[in-house]
Order: structure tokens, then sequence, then C-alpha cells
């Protein structure tokens, strides 16, 4: 439940401009997901979020770029967690997710910052994306296997 909560607070800010727990709170329980300030202050600091600022001298939560390090194991837990399977065609990587993951795991790849990867389009369930060469899609999906554990 805590990666499932972790992965929506990461798709929630990516998606919104969120200034505050509070606000953050509020969109978890529209999501469906039951917690209290607490769990959402432990998730900030466990996601090392941070306040950047917006125009107007508002600030958002963002992913704390200094914590690539750290932050790389967890895209990868998130792209696992989320993971069920993937393919080919040529290059276009198509990757399938648990449902309602897609985007979340989306994110997770364009935050690994897989060079191979010219763009994504997330669905509920699935991914494509589009790779540079027939090559590149090739190593790219021997490199998640080996992240997740397959190779």
């Amino acid at each position: 439940m805590k990666s499932k909560r972790q992965v929506k607070i990461l798709e929630l800010i990516q998606k919104n401009e969120i200034e505050t727990q509070e606000e953050l709170l509020e969109y978890l329980k529209l999501e469906g997901y039951r917690v209290t300030q607490a769990t959402v202050s432990r998730d900030i600091r466990e996601l090392k979020l941070t306040k950047v600022a917006m125009q107007g001298g508002r600030q958002k939560y963002a992913v704390l770029s200094e914590a690539a390090g750290d932050m790389a194991g967890k895209y990868a837990r998130i792209f696992k967690d989320g993971f069920v399977s993937m393919d080919m065609a040529q290059n276009i990587l198509v990757v399938k997710t648990v449902a309602g993951m897609a985007m979340a795991v989306a994110a997770a790849l364009d935050a690994m910052e897989c060079h191979e990867i010219v763009g994504s389009i997330a669905g509920d369930d699935t991914i494509m994306c589009a790779v540079r060469t027939v090559e590149d899609t090739e190593a790219l999906m021997q490199r998640l296997r080996r992240m997740i554990g397959e190779v």
C-alpha cells in the first residue's frame, strides 16, 4: 500500500501544482487513499520532496534533483511494482503495467533518464515508448529486465 501511495504522490505532484501537505492529503483522499497528515509528512520525507518556486511567489512540491542516486532506487521500485510485461515492435517499446499504474511507471522511466527513449505515452495500463533505434530498444529491454530481476 505504501509503495502504491508513494507512486500516486509522485504522479500527483507531477500533474498538479501542490503547495501544501494539506492539499496533497486532499488529492490523495480524492484518489481513495485514507491517510493522515503524519503519513503524508513521512512520505514527503522518504520521497525527498522539496518545494520549488513558481511564478507569483508561490511554491509547489517537486522531487529533489540532488537526491538522484537515492531516487534511482525508488524509481526502479516503482517500475518493478507496476511492471507486467514488455514487447517491442521495431523501435517502439510497449510496456504493460498493473491497471492504473502506467502513468506512474512512465514517470519513473522519464526520471530514470533512459537516453534511448525519445518520448512516451501512457494510458491506464499500457505505455508506448518511441525509442531511437531497434538496437536501442533491444538494449533498453535488457537493462529493464535486469532491473526487475528477469535476467
